[in-house]
């Protein structure tokens, strides 16, 4: 089954809950209004549909392979990548003083869960190459500035961040990749770096790798690393491009899904040295790697939005298919479509609302970004970035574990042809996988909630977002509908069980931080799942009002539809979330280590 973009759900977002007008306010963003928003998602939907979709499937069944230090991509990836470049997409987002088009990130994440969506093995050479350009941007010297932008910026070049080593996954303290400061003020760096997505390829002619590294004589531990920028091919003062640097991959993985993205080891210095330039100061790099490190964190977040639509897309063809059985309510003598099956109706149901919800949460922190990042008032710039530093955890966290639910539920809805590869519901329960685990698996974003989002300001943020919940909740119990009312009630339920986890988090982290962050994870799908509820109860406000004006019908009526069910069959979950995180953190330890 190909793939259509759900344009219709991404502007109803971008319009009616990530405010797109309001965002075109801000100077420099007065032509990126509801008009432009439209007009970019439905040529990226083109593209997407028309070129990169289709080759999804084949990157599954040929993905990259390795060959005499050679990566070469499935046949059609370099010919898609040159479109996608030649189109400007890999710049909507950057800067227009380096090419390019400096468009809000309201409008480039919705771009990026169509891409994702179409082909994640894909998708995941450009949004590295976005995390590389974060960096130089916010850190880079004027020179690496005007060395390498505007190459990566055009999709001529790509980037890659090179963090994780044999013995250094998470914990970047343990980083060994030495770097040898040289008389010409470049550094010479050696050591190996694992888990570098697209850390060879044959899609763009350079390829610019952001490598963490310790210089000669650092501290031990997080305090002593640096960031250096290490080209595949060294760039001449001209701009064209010189030798080969002594960076050369030595293998890629053979993986679980996104098999089509060759993941690489890379081995730098066994001809004498890679050449590399530091970014920024030395000893600061953990600080810069954060940069790309947070906006490859929601760019993830995206992935599980994109993987879960595919699934759900596909899921629902497959039902409307599939002949099996008479329905339970005796409407047809005769077997029909499994969709009319109530369970396999719950279970489409689960994925479209779970999928929406997370969507409309995306959008709306993509918003808060763009005021963070470009609103001319310094106090709207505070909260909007407290209020979207607190939804990364979420985006990436949430979505992603709800990824791996809808794509499971993807193979369920086709039963044993689910199972069975030819049937392609298998490839996206696989690929999604690796969404919880890297740019930090799930407990290190739930940590983060916990500890950086949550416990350091005493809750103050947390308690923020409840208001604005509290304040829907309002709005819809003020509503003459049974769907408003009943939102309202399971929105306060949650609200409140999100608020006990809040105060227990905060009372805990110092005195009891086993026990704050035993429910770390929970708390983060509370958290997740009011947000996206909250979201979606906005959403119905809108889609009532929509429906009384007479606009498109079909769709305000399954908006309102998808934000009851979530309601019900999702937000109910939270309570039991409160009560394991409250009740429950003793009993996570309890056990002694002697017993597992």
């Amino acid at each position: 089954m190909s793939y259509a973009a759900p344009l219709k759900d991404m502007l109803f977002n971008i319009r009616h809950l990530a405010d797109i007008d309001r965002i075109a306010q801000i100077p420099g963003f007065e032509d990126a209004g509801f008009d432009t928003a439209q007009a970019v998602l439905e040529e990226c939907a083109r593209l997407n549909e028309g070129v990169i979709a289709p080759l999804n499937w084949d990157g599954d069944q040929n993905p990259s392979s390795f060959k005499d230090g050679v990566v070469t991509t499935t046949p059609g990836f370099k010919e898609a990548f040159a479109q996608y470049a030649e189109g400007g997409w890999q710049g909507l987002q950057h800067p227009v003083d380096f090419g390019g088009q400096g468009l809000p990130k309201t409008i480039g994440a919705a771009c990026g869960e169509m891409l994702n969506s179409a082909n994640m093995s894909f998708a995941l050479c450009p949004l590295l190459t976005d995390g590389a350009i974060e960096a130089l941007l916010t850190a880079g010297s004027d020179a690496l500035k005007a060395n390498y932008l505007e190459n990566l910026v055009s999709g001529k070049w790509t980037g890659t961040m090179n963090l994780t080593e044999p013995q250094a996954g998470s914990d970047l303290a343990m980083v060994r990749t030495r770097a040898e400061p040289q008389p010409d003020g470049t550094y010479k760096v050696f050591g190996t770096k694992i888990f570098i997505t697209y850390g060879e390829h044959d899609m763009a002619e350079n390829i610019v790798h952001l490598v963490l590294a310790r210089v000669t004589g650092a501290p031990e531990g997080v305090k002593g690393i640096s960031l250096f920028v290490v080209p595949k091919f060294m760039v001449n003062p001209d701009g064209s491009l010189g030798a080969r640097n002594d960076v050369h991959c030595v293998s890629i993985e053979h993986k679980l899904g996104i098999k089509a993205s060759p993941t690489a080891v890379l081995q730098y210095g066994d001809h004498g040295g890679a050449v590399g330039y530091l970014v920024g100061q030395e000893n600061r790099g953990l600080e810069y790697m954060f940069i790309m490190m947070n906006a490859a964190r929601y760019a993830v977040g995206v992935q599980g939005i994109a993987i879960a639509e595919r699934a759900y897309q596909k899921a629902v063809a497959y039902a409307k298919d599939r002949v099996q059985s008479r329905p339970v309510d005796g409407s047809l003598s005769a077997s029909a479509p499994i969709i009319h099956h109530p369970d396999v109706r719950r279970m489409l149901m689960t994925m479209r609302a779970s999928t929406e919800g997370c969507r409309a949460m995306a959008s709306v922190a993509a918003a808060a970004y763009d005021a963070a990042h470009h609103h001319p008032d310094a106090e709207v710039r505070k909260q909007n970035q407290a209020f979207y530093e607190f939804m990364v955890p979420l985006v990436k966290g949430y979505s992603t574990e709800m990824s791996l639910e809808v794509t499971s539920l993807g193979v369920q809805v086709h039963g044993g042809m689910g199972f069975i590869e030819e049937t392609g519901a298998a490839q996206y329960y696989r690929d999604a996988k690796i969404l919880t685990i890297y740019e930090g698996t799930t407990a290190i974003q739930a940590n983060d909630l916990v500890g950086r989002k949550t416990a350091r300001d005493g809750g103050q943020t947390a308690r923020a977002i409840a208001a604005q919940v509290e304040a829907t909740e309002e709005a819809l119990r003020a509503r003459s509908s049974a769907d408003a009312r009943a939102v309202a009630q399971r929105l306060q339920a949650a609200r409140k069980a999100y608020l006990d986890v809040v105060e227990f988090v905060a009372a805990n982290s110092r005195s009891n931080p086993n026990a704050a962050f035993a429910g770390s994870v929970p708390y983060l799908m509370l958290a997740g799942n009011l947000v996206a509820g909250w979201q979606l109860g906005r959403a119905l406000m809108v889609a009532e009002d929509q429906l009384a004006a007479g606009e498109d019908v079909a769709f305000m009526k399954a908006k309102i539809t998808t934000a009851r069910f979530y309601a019900d069959h999702l937000l109910s979950r939270t309570p039991g979330l409160r009560d394991a995180i409250v009740e429950g953190a003793d009993s996570v330890t309890a056990l002694a280590l002697e017993a597992f």
